[in-house]
């Protein structure tokens, strides 16, 4: 039989990070306690979020405008959008906090900040918050 674990664990942390209300934390701590390899679980758990952020990103740079404008309908959102544009892409360092981090990918987009900058630092904090998560569970 084959393990589908790390994949049910990537496609949650990819809905996690595309405004739909789910923890990718929750699920990654969830995989390790149910015995999937910490190394493993923190690859699939990444490449999910990573893709769910560059959705986000996507939306945000190339998607319509009533779309965008549905999603940044939050208090929350609205903030991050008003923190990008008053500290640009810097703001993107705070991209793994719950709330606004995945409004901001969004909001990256529409800022046309150039993806690899995006990449680097939207992936990055991401990847290092699920590190640390495992770190302090594990």
């Amino acid at each position: 039989m084959i393990d589908t674990g790390g994949v049910w664990l990537m496609l949650v942390s990819a809905l996690a990070a595309t405004l739909v209300p789910l923890s990718s934390e929750a699920a990654l701590v969830a995989a390790v306690s149910a015995g999937m390899n910490p190394t493993e679980a923190l690859i699939w758990a990444s490449l999910g979020n990573c893709a769910g952020v560059t959705v986000n990103y996507g939306l945000g740079r190339w998607g319509r405008a009533q779309i965008v404008e549905r999603r940044l309908q939050g208090k929350w959102a609205q903030r991050t959008l008003q923190w990008m544009e008053r500290h640009g892409w810097p703001t993107l360092l705070l991209s793994w906090l719950p709330f606004v981090g995945d409004p901001l990918t969004l909001v990256a987009g529409l800022s046309k900040i150039p993806f690899p900058l995006f990449a680097l630092l939207a992936y990055g904090t991401r990847i290092v918050r699920y590190w640390a998560l495992l770190f302090l569970v594990g």
